[in-house]
């Protein structure tokens, strides 16, 4: 864990050399895979933002945590199926990952019976994998003005993993198009609210932030490299 501090100094470094002067870019620290120790060091660190991918793996590092999140908003950032809606709702800020009316129905009525308005991104598919989730670019700003229509969820943004390549300068071509699509419906929604744009981790955020990003989730570059063989 010594390294910790040390990587997200270099990290908040990096983002501010890059960054629009006037824009404010969140540093989201994803922590899956890493144990409640490491997430602790980071907070102790400055981080106030922490993103994880699973419900099943959060929640015992959330109870762990306890009092250690107080004012730490949690963000969701992996793909939510419906059956685990409710438990998103109840333990998370910022839902990164809405992709269809019918998870948008759910969480909305799980928002309701707690008396919550639940902040959620639409995320925008751009890769042609068949692993990624998300809304087709083409669609995004109908489906956000269909969601417009549903109680209990405040649309923030917009969010999209660029696909992997060996070449990292491949993955601002995509960045651009969800800028331009981010800038779009905010133009034309005129809503204030609308002002989350979350792409960019690791391997890419420097050229996300190039790009328009104000929210980065970053893993590897805080924590150091995962090992799946423990999950």
């Amino acid at each position: 864990m010594k390294n910790i501090r040390g990587n997200i100094e270099f990290t908040k470094n990096t983002v501010n050399l890059v960054k629009n002067a006037s824009a404010v870019v969140e540093l989201i620290a994803v922590t899956k895979t890493f144990p409640y120790q490491c997430v602790l060091e980071a907070l102790k660190c400055g981080i106030k933002h922490i993103g994880e991918n699973k419900i099943k793996e959060a929640l015992p590092k959330f109870e762990q945590l306890g009092s250690s999140l107080n004012g730490i908003t949690k963000h969701f950032i992996g793909h939510l199926q419906s059956n685990k809606a409710k438990k998103a709702v109840e333990n998370f800020d910022l839902i990164h990952s809405l992709d269809s009316i019918k998870l948008a129905g759910d969480i909305s009525r799980y928002a309701a019976n707690r008396g919550k308005l639940q902040n959620c991104l639409i995320e925008v598919k751009v890769s042609q994998e068949i692993t990624k989730t998300g809304v087709d670019p083409n669609d995004a700003e109908d489906f956000y003005k269909q969601c417009l229509s549903i109680p209990n969820i405040l649309i923030k943004g917009l969010m999209v993993i660029a696909p992997y390549s060996d070449n990292l300068e491949d993955s601002r071509p995509y960045f651009k198009r969800v800028y331009n699509l981010f800038e779009n419906i905010k133009k034309s929604s005129g809503n204030s609210e609308f002002n989350i744009l979350s792409m960019g981790m690791s391997d890419d955020y420097k050229i996300a932030v190039e790009e328009g990003a104000t929210m980065v989730r970053i893993g590897s570059a805080i924590f150091g490299k995962r090992n799946y063989g423990n999950k």
